[in-house]
């Protein structure tokens, strides 16, 4: 006959590596989360991708000033092809 301690301890070690595991996927989960949530921050220009929080480097690196440099070249490009002078 098996001793009812044992039992009782085997299910408290059942139970302490079901709530150890699942605190690991939570943690995973979390830093998972922060991590993807930091990279389309980056990517649409809410958060710098470096230290800068404004001027040219940050600009280049936030979606928002790609496009305003993409504009501009464009714009550029079609004053020079049709000769206007600012």
């Amino acid at each position: 006959m098996t001793d009812i301690s044992s039992v009782t301890s085997s299910a408290a070690a059942m139970v302490a590596k079901q709530t150890a595991d699942l605190h690991k996927a939570a943690s995973a989960a979390t830093t998972s989360f922060a991590n993807t949530l930091s990279k389309a921050q980056a990517a649409i220009g809410l958060r710098p991708k470096t230290g800068f929080t404004a001027g040219p480097t940050y600009e280049a690196g936030t979606l928002a000033g790609q496009t305003k440099a993409a504009f501009n070249n464009t714009l550029s490009a079609t004053k020079s092809a049709l000769g206007i002078k600012p």
